[in-house]
């Protein structure tokens, strides 16, 4: 599948598309090892929006998207793109409007193979952060929010 890796202040990325959709965005390298060998217009595309979105120029993603095959899944991918830029919601509010609780929800937020672009991390605990599965855990979750501007506490 045409991969294509990119350089942040978050770390390294590995954009993977297939069927003229981002199937996956992982921290590091591509697996395959191509670092960016393969590419497709897609996929310089998703770079060119990541970049912009890293150094703060853009908000809100514009990309075809591989959804997850469980409809619950496919549920909570859409609660988190639906927040917006610089907000947060919490695994009980997403869980209460799909009529579910909040673990099954943390559980696909944790599951999510396109993160940043489906923003799980603006889904936070009632009681604070909640987790990330990301490298760096919780201090990225943090970080990511402050670059948002969506957790005004902590900046």
């Amino acid at each position: 599948m045409p991969t294509a890796t990119l350089e942040t202040v978050f770390g390294q990325f590995a954009v993977t598309e297939a069927d003229g959709l981002v199937t996956r965005i992982r921290w590091g390298e591509a697996q395959d090892g191509t670092r960016g060998a393969k590419t497709s217009p897609l996929l310089e595309e998703a770079v060119l929006q990541l970049k912009a979105y890293f150094v703060g120029r853009l908000r809100d993603f514009d990309l075809p998207l591989a959804t997850p095959s469980d409809p619950f899944r496919q549920a909570v991918s859409a609660a988190m793109l639906a927040i917006p830029y610089g907000e947060t919601r919490t695994y009980g509010e997403i869980a209460a409007d799909l009529g579910s609780y909040g673990q099954p929800v943390g559980a696909a937020c944790g599951s999510n193979k396109i993160p940043i672009v489906v923003p799980c991390h603006r889904v936070l605990s009632a009681s604070g952060i909640g987790g990330f599965s990301a490298p760096g855990g919780v201090e990225t979750k943090i970080a990511l929010l402050r670059h948002e501007g969506g957790y005004p506490f902590l900046i």
